[in-house]
């Protein structure tokens, strides 16, 4: 008998993939694994769907603080963004869920792993790219690839035609990722760039900025070497602290990216991202950094941070070169500790204050007063040295002019 593991959600594309499964691979033993990134509120839930739609065997895998501290926390000290908006909510988390995957397939001796990833899609490339870092024996099942379903309403009529219940209505048929980090928005009218969404009738994590508060509220975060510890003075753990920060993030309407961005496989697509406390805690990093940070440094872990990102995007978390800046991007963090304090406000964070005892911001240099360690006279020499390239230039084009 072959066992196929097949990377659950309990979603629309996961909850057809069981039956076709049963339908085409005879006599297959199925294990359907939920890798809780932060998206599972009910594990007993998640089994009983499961089994009821045909799985043989239910894994529910807990890896909150695991994506919060080893995932998350490592972009956040990047400041790794794709594209300038995109904060990598779902890219983070496929690594992290394939190598869970990779792992209960290992323990049960199964033959293959499944997953629910379209045949359009980066999800495939970020699954695949992990099993062959991992366990390249495995056969990979990408049902998108294979079946003839060519859409979420033919996914409907599938599970309807089988007397299975449907797990979403027709109008709130998005294809939606949903982690500790992030929620995802795609498809439906978002397919059409110049269409305002509907935010009222999108958002889940958010509200709208029209409908957020009047009154702006304040979030203060303290970092010791780049990672938050506390928040407005208590200690909290990672993945509690992100989920804090999602409310208060989500109830001011911080963090709503609509955008359109360029796929691993060639084309682009437009989605809406709402990333409340990722946004705020990116924000708050940035503070601390341009306070302790030289200017070299930040300079080049600006082009790190951007790389970091495009690996992450392309699904090539587990490679020597992510690894490498990763170990940069850490000892960037030595003396990035303090304490942040933001405003939040209608969809805007805006900066309150920030200190550090790394800091490198020094008063006497930095006023308009005159201190004792800057001469203003030295100034001229600088600019001299700087700018000799500029005039030896214009020196020899006013000479072959004339």
């Amino acid at each position: 008998m072959e066992s196929i593991v097949l990377a659950y959600s309990g979603g629309l594309d996961t909850t057809a993939i069981i039956p076709w499964l049963k339908e085409n691979y005879a006599g297959c033993k199925i294990i359907a694994c939920c890798v809780d990134a932060g998206q599972c509120p009910d594990y007993a839930a998640v089994e009983k769907k499961a089994l009821k739609t045909g799985a043989d065997k239910v894994y529910v895998i807990n890896a909150r603080e695991e994506f919060a501290a080893g995932f998350i926390l490592p972009m956040v000290q990047a400041r790794a963004v794709y594209e300038g908006k995109y904060l990598l909510g779902t890219a983070a988390a496929r690594p992290l869920i394939a190598k869970k995957l990779i792992d209960t397939a290992l323990a049960e001796g199964a033959t293959a792993i499944c997953h629910g990833a379209t045949g359009k899609g980066n999800d495939q490339v970020r699954f695949e790219l992990t099993i062959k870092a991992f366990a390249p024996w495995l056969k990979i099942i990408a049902p998108w690839r294979l079946w003839d379903i060519q859409s979420r309403e033919d996914a409907m009529e599938y599970l309807k035609a089988r007397g299975i219940e449907v797990p979403m209505a027709k109008n709130q048929s998005y294809s939606r990722d949903e982690n500790l980090w992030h929620l995802s928005h795609e498809g439906l009218e978002l397919e059409d760039p110049g269409t305002e969404p509907d935010y009222r009738h999108l958002l889940q994590l958010s509200v709208s900025p029209e409908d957020a508060p009047d009154t702006p509220e304040y979030a203060e975060l303290e970092f010791e070497r780049g990672v938050p510890v506390r928040l407005n003075g208590e200690d909290v753990r990672p993945a509690a602290l992100i989920e804090r920060l999602n409310a208060i993030g989500g109830r001011n309407a911080v963090g709503i990216a609509d955008m359109v961005e360029n796929r691993v496989v060639g084309m682009k697509s437009r989605g809406v991202y709402e990333t409340p406390g990722g946004s705020i805690l990116y924000a708050a990093h940035g503070q601390l950094e341009s306070l302790c940070l030289d200017r070299q440094t930040a300079s080049f872990k600006a082009i790190a941070g951007q790389r970091l990102a495009e690996l992450i995007y392309e699904g090539q978390w587990y490679t020597p070169l992510r690894e490498a800046l990763a170990a940069f991007v850490e000892a960037t963090q030595e003396t990035v500790t303090g304490t942040v304090r933001l405003k939040l406000y209608k969809g805007n964070i805006i900066p309150a204050g920030v200190t550090s005892p790394y800091s490198l911001y020094n008063q006497s240099l930095s006023s308009f007063t005159t201190g004792d360690l800057y001469d203003h006279k030295d100034a001229e020499g600088f600019i001299t040295l700087t700018g000799l390239p500029m005039t030896v230039r214009a020196l020899m084009k006013k000479e072959r002019e004339l």
